[in-house]
């Protein structure tokens, strides 16, 4: 396969080639040409959603997590960072159709303290380090922690664990080679997650100015799921019984796009994922492009944050001599023209092409 076009983030127009699932710049003789000109991205990432995890709640079977993957591809999101998921999807990394998955094992959290079925809940905080080194040993380098969530005695979010225990436990993470993520809403869990030494904060709706420099300080990453933060409302709506918790969560809401812009002008790395599975569909890479232009970061900066810079952040390459194919092509640049983000000329992954749709009429 022959290409030319515009490859991003460089913008420099180039002929690339694909031999055997694979990316040269040296020609291949009777390639044939998919494109002559258009915009040509690395893959995009989704690096907070759960494949496995039900719309509308529950456990996904096999052939439903096939389908969120394939809407995901459908997207042009090639590399999948699953934040926490109920059942093991490992059987996909057996079909080179789907995008990979970088897992992050099951949630870890405590009795009544997260959304059930779906983590591994510890009687005893002081099992937290021993749990999270086995999740280390069975994941792809990340591990999920529920850092808050709400306390029904307390009527609003509250932390789930000791500063002391977080620290053994990320220590722990880190001696068996992962990094630690946490899903974390509110303020008082933040100086805790940070300070042990987390490596990245999910959602941090709660983020302050002291946070944000701790962040910086220790190199800690966010990844703000703002199309799910949008369901705050709805959430807050139906808490009726805790009038403290649902008025705090519009709180949240209502100042997360100025938390964002703080982090990010402070120079926190920021990433794009979309927290798909349970209240929000697959295949919405585009839409948390887009909230995070809202929230001031440029197109072009929004774009890297779901292609080439985390591709970089989890190890994985963009266009490079040798690299997998994996890569979406635009007919217009995409951060000009951000609604082509929902219409890719074509999706090439390991090397095959998938259309989504037709590159005439631009319909599915």
């Amino acid at each position: 396969m022959h290409l030319r076009g515009v490859i991003l983030p460089e913008g420099e127009v180039r002929d690339i080639w694909v031999r055997d699932g694979s990316i040269t710049f040296d020609p291949v003789p009777g390639a044939e040409t998919l494109c002559r000109q258009g915009w040509i991205v690395p893959g995009l990432v989704d690096a907070h959603c759960h494949v496995g995890i039900r719309h509308g709640g529950g456990h996904e079977d096999r052939a439903g997590a096939v389908a969120q993957a394939e809407s995901e591809r459908a997207a042009g999101a090639l590399l999948l960072r699953d934040a926490g998921s109920p059942i093991d999807t490992r059987f996909i990394d057996d079909h080179d159709e789907l995008p990979r998955i970088i897992r992050a094992g099951r949630h870890i959290a405590r009795p009544k303290r997260y959304i059930r079925e779906l983590g591994i809940e510890l009687d005893d905080e002081r099992d937290l380090p021993e749990i999270v080194a086995e999740q280390a040993r069975l994941g792809d380098g990340w591990v999920k922690i529920v850092g808050d969530w709400i306390d029904r005695s307390a009527g609003d979010l509250t932390p789930l664990w000791s500063d002391a225990i977080l620290k053994e436990a990320i220590d722990a993470a880190h001696a068996n080679g992962a990094r630690v993520t946490a899903h974390v809403f509110g303020e008082d869990a933040l100086p805790g997650l940070i300070g042990a030494g987390i490596d990245c904060l999910e959602h941090g709706t709660g983020l302050t100015d002291d946070a944000i420099e701790m962040m910086v300080a220790h190199g800690t990453a966010l990844v703000p799921t703002l199309i799910n933060i949008d369901t705050f409302p709805e959430i807050a709506d139906k808490a009726g019984k805790f009038p403290v918790y649902a008025a705090h969560m519009r709180d949240l809401h209502r100042r997360v796009r100025g938390t964002v812009a703080a982090a990010h002008e402070a120079g926190v790395p920021l990433f794009a994922g979309t927290d798909a599975g349970g209240s929000i569909r697959h295949g919405r890479i585009a839409d948390e492009i887009a909230a995070l232009t809202g929230a001031g970061l440029s197109a072009h900066d929004a774009l890297g944050a779901a292609s080439w810079d985390a591709r970089a952040w989890l190890g994985r390459p963009g266009i490079e001599d040798g690299a997998p194919a994996d890569f979406v092509v635009y007919q217009q640049d995409p951060r000009i023209h951000p609604d082509t983000l929902t219409a890719p000329y074509a999706v090439v992954l390991r090397g095959r092409v998938y259309r989504t749709h037709d590159p005439v009429t631009g319909h599915r």
